[in-house]
Parts: C-alpha cells; sequence; structure tokens
C-alpha cells in the first residue's frame, strides 16, 4: 500500500521562490551591466576640433589622424567630432571660437590676427627659413622657452610651421626690388610687412580667399609656400616663382584647446594627448617639407617658371628687410617684451638644424 501523503492544503512554495530568485539575479545583472555601461558613457567626453584647410589637404588630414589616434590611445574616453574647411569657425575666427567654445578645438595660423601674438609674431619674421621640420621646431622651442602670456587663455597643444615662403606673381617676372614697384600681393601677419619692405603692395588675406584673387586679378601675385601651389591648386592661378630664400618666412599654425575642456580630462588622458602632440607636431613639419616637393613638381607641371636671385639681389633683399625686424623690436618693447632676445634665440635656433 503506498505511503499517505498528507497535504496541510497550502500551495507549495518552492517552485515560485526559485523563480524570484533566478529573476532577482538577472535583475542585478542588468543593473551592474547598464550601471557600468551609463558610467562609461558619463566619463566619455565629446570635442569639436575646427580646422580650416580643405579635408583634402595633408595638414587636414593629419588633423584628423590626430583625433583618431587620441581617441584610439584614450580608449574612447575622448571622442572628437572633426570639421575640416571652415564649416564651423573661419580661419580668422578659429582661436576665439575656442576661447568661447563654439569648438573645443582648433587649428589656425596666428598671422590671421595680427598684433595679438607679439612672441609667437617672431617666429613669422622673414630670417630665411629653409625647411618646414626647422620652422616647426622653432615654433615649438619659442613657445616652451618663453612661454607667451599671449596664449594663456587657451591650452596650447603644439605648433607647426610651413617651409620658406616665397614670391609668387600672375604675369610679371620679379627679379629685382624695382619689378615688386606697384605689385599687389597677398600676404598674411609679418609676410605683409615683408612685402611692403620690398617694395610691393600687401593685400591682406587669409588661404582660403588667395585662388579667387589671383583668378580675377584682384591681386598680382602671393607670398606662399611651395606647397600651397598643390595643396590650394594657387599654381593654376600664378605662373612665376622668386626663389626668394634669403629673406624666406615661415606662417606658424596653432592648435589649442579649450581651457575649460582641458581641465575637464584627467591627469592620464591629459598626458597621453601631450605625448601624441610632441609626436604629431614632427609630423607636421615633415608633412610641410614633402607637401613642398609635391607642391615644385605640380607647379612645374603647370608651366610655372622660377628666378633665382643674383647675389648682389639676395644682398639688396636682405638689407630692406631689416626694417621689418627692427620695427618687430620696438613695437613688442612697448608690450614689455625683449624682441631682440625673441629674434637672436631664433637665429642661434636656426643655425643648429
Amino acid at each position: 500500500m503506498a505511503p499517505y501523503k498528507i497535504n496541510s492544503g497550502l500551495p507549495d512554495k518552492t517552485p515560485t521562490r526559485h523563480i524570484m530568485k533566478k529573476r532577482l539575479q538577472i535583475l542585478l545583472v542588468l543593473t551592474l551591466v547598464l550601471g557600468t555601461a551609463s558610467l562609461a558613457l558619463a566619463e566619455t567626453i565629446t570635442l569639436s576640433y575646427s580646422n580650416f584647410f580643405p579635408p583634402t589637404h595633408i595638414q587636414s588630414k593629419l588633423a584628423e589622424q590626430w583625433c583618431r589616434e587620441v581617441e584610439t590611445r584614450t580608449n574612447g574616453k575622448v571622442k572628437i567630432n572633426y570639421y575640416p574647411g571652415s564649416t564651423l569657425t573661419g580661419a580668422k575666427q578659429c582661436y576665439d571660437g575656442v576661447v568661447e567654445g563654439i569648438s573645443d578645438i582648433g587649428l589656425s595660423a596666428l598671422a590671421y590676427t595680427r598684433n595679438r601674438f607679439p612672441v609667437m609674431a617672431a617666429v613669422d619674421l622673414p630670417l630665411g627659413y629653409t625647411t618646414g621640420s626647422q620652422a616647426t621646431t622653432i615654433a615649438n622651442e619659442v613657445f616652451i622657452k618663453f612661454q607667451p602670456r599671449e596664449l594663456k587663455d587657451v591650452q596650447p597643444m603644439y605648433f607647426h610651421a610651413h617651409g620658406p615662403g616665397l614670391l609668387f606673381t600672375t604675369e610679371k617676372v620679379v627679379e629685382t626690388l624695382e619689378d615688386l614697384k606697384g605689385l599687389k600681393i597677398r600676404a598674411t601677419g609679418n609676410s605683409a610687412k615683408l612685402v611692403k619692405a620690398l617694395g610691393g603692395t600687401p593685400v591682406a588675406q587669409s588661404m582660403p580667399t588667395c585662388y579667387q584673387s589671383l583668378q580675377k586679378g584682384i591681386v598680382n601675385g602671393s607670398m606662399h609656400p611651395i606647397e600651397s601651389n598643390k595643396g590650394w591648386k594657387l599654381a593654376e592661378v600664378v605662373r612665376h616663382a622668386t626663389l626668394s630664400f634669403p629673406v624666406a618666412y615661415t606662417t606658424t599654425f596653432f592648435v589649442v584647446m579649450n581651457k575649460d575642456k582641458w581641465n575637464e580630462l584627467d591627469a592620464g588622458t591629459q598626458k597621453i594627448i601631450q605625448e601624441i602632440n610632441q609626436k604629431w607636431a614632427i609630423k607636421h613639419g615633415q608633412a610641410w617639407d614633402e607637401a613642398d616637393q609635391a607642391g615644385k613638381t605640380f607647379f612645374e607641371e603647370k608651366g610655372g617658371t622660377f628666378t633665382s636671385l643674383s647675389t648682389q639681389e639676395a644682398q639688396r633683399w636682405t638689407s630692406a628687410v631689416h626694417p621689418v625686424l627692427n620695427e618687430y623690436t620696438e613695437d613688442v618693447s612697448r608690450k614689455g617684451i625683449d624682441g631682440a632676445a625673441v629674434i637672436s634665440f631664433i637665429k642661434t635656433r636656426m643655425t643648429s638644424k
């Protein structure tokens, strides 16, 4: 006879308790997963980067690669939305755009805001630069050496500078100072002072407007590095190059970050970005030199001609720019800056490069 089972009349709660326990475990796991994901999302900082160079330009490509490198090295903690071709802020508005938070990071030329960066402006003087790598190294060394207060409202990432800035014209071949008389030459910052010292008429314009001005005859020429003949297609609208190396200038470009955004980053992330900055400054300088070679080839393919200065004429051009250097030292001395010391430092560093 089968054993008699006494039924208490109460339901068996064992299965229900098991199910509830499982559900609680699942809920706990989901809470942990979602909490971790939310924390990771909260820790992710999204930044915007404004650059006036067109997306096809090597300097724009390098800037975008910098963004991706930061994202990779920080394991996605920092995400950067990149805006090339002045789609966020224009070349002249870029620096203020970073200060005001329109963009978190910006790349443009210091020369587009004249008289605002008195110490760094010395780098752009017509001191006879030979390569972009040389100019880039010097730009960063000047910043490190003098720590100019003019950049205190941002967090500088690094600087880079193009190769020797030379004279290009649309119609007239320029072999002497007299040939420059009456010519309107597109220039910026100290290169505008160079044009004036050499006897031409400077027309202040940023690079994005240069092509049309040359094409329409608004200007008769431009002061720019050889790379711009391809990078900005200027070889399509200029015909002659004067190899004015004795008075070759450069243009210093900045990469800066909004100071508040920089301070939001933890020390480890800041260190990673600073390490990347050191590598990328070198990359930019090397890219300027490689682009100069490509620009020279493109200029020649378009039928461009090169004219060298005679030894005597080179001395005349060098003498003609001395007042530009003197004017610089006088101007910045009114702001309490020893311009002569900055120039001396640059010349010393140039001879060692």
